[in-house]
């Protein structure tokens, strides 16, 4: 079996990043996550941030940008950031309406990020989409999710974010395997109908089958956990969330 680290994405822990992020790094250490996918920078610079990771022993997993950080003369500055971090992925977690509103713009939008790919390419970094529910909302008869990762190449990563996929309606072991080896890395989130809350191997994913047709595909490098809603503290539900990947035999 593929033996794939686990990261956490630090928005699961916003508000306790803005206030001590060096502190929630360190406690994110302790809990024994490999490492983590930014989710804004708290006004650290990249040499800082690359710093304080290989002190506690973390990667990083990669980073959610926004999508005019790639576009122009953003591009250059950007890879530069990314390349003193150490981060080889750069994922675009949403899109102004513009980018999204037709099936041509979302056509559009696949084009633009083939563009972005091989703009990248001499950087050796990559860039992805990280998926929500409306992604599989058709438009116009037509799935948002399929026309974007149906007209990408393969080097556009596709971040599936588990949860977001079912209760969107979709499949995500249809996904993965009508898209093979795009998901280089997997946002892990469980889903069980209304319950926002649900911790990760609590709820009714697939994860089973969802990890055998991963280790079968073999191109995932990250498993990287996602929690935006808890019962308890932020930090108490990511530890949580990774106990539910050690039960399932991940850690």
């Amino acid at each position: 079996m593929a033996n794939i680290p686990v990261g956490v994405q630090l928005y699961s822990v916003r508000d306790d990043c803005a206030r001590d992020l060096p502190g929630t790094l360190a406690q994110i250490s302790k809990m024994a996550y490999a490492g983590v996918e930014f989710a804004g920078y708290y006004g650290y610079s990249a040499v800082e941030l690359r710093r304080m990771l290989d002190d506690l022993g973390l990667k990083p997993s990669g980073s959610h940008i926004g999508i005019e950080q790639l576009a122009g003369d953003a591009l250059p500055k950007t890879a530069e950031f990314h390349l003193a971090l150490g981060n080889k992925h750069l994922i675009v977690p949403g899109l102004p309406e513009q980018y999204r509103n037709t099936p041509k713009a979302w056509l559009a939008t696949a084009n633009l990020f083939n563009g972005f790919a091989e703009s990248l390419k001499p950087y050796g970094l990559r860039v992805g989409y990280h998926n929500h529910e409306s992604e599989f909302h058709k438009l116009e008869g037509q799935v948002p999710f399929d026309l974007f990762f149906g007209h990408t190449n393969p080097d556009v990563i596709m971040q599936m974010d588990v949860h977001h996929v079912i209760a969107g309606g979709g499949d995500p072991l249809a996904c993965l395997k009508r898209y093979p080896g795009r998901a280089v890395t997997l946002h892990m989130s469980d889903y069980l109908p209304g319950d926002q809350v649900v911790l990760l191997g609590d709820g009714q994913a697939p994860w089973k089958e969802i990890f055998d047709l991963v280790d079968a595909q073999g191109q995932t490098a990250w498993y990287i956990v996602e929690q935006e809603s808890y019962h308890g503290s932020p930090l108490a539900s990511i530890a949580g969330c990774l106990d539910g990947m050690r039960r399932m035999g991940k850690v």
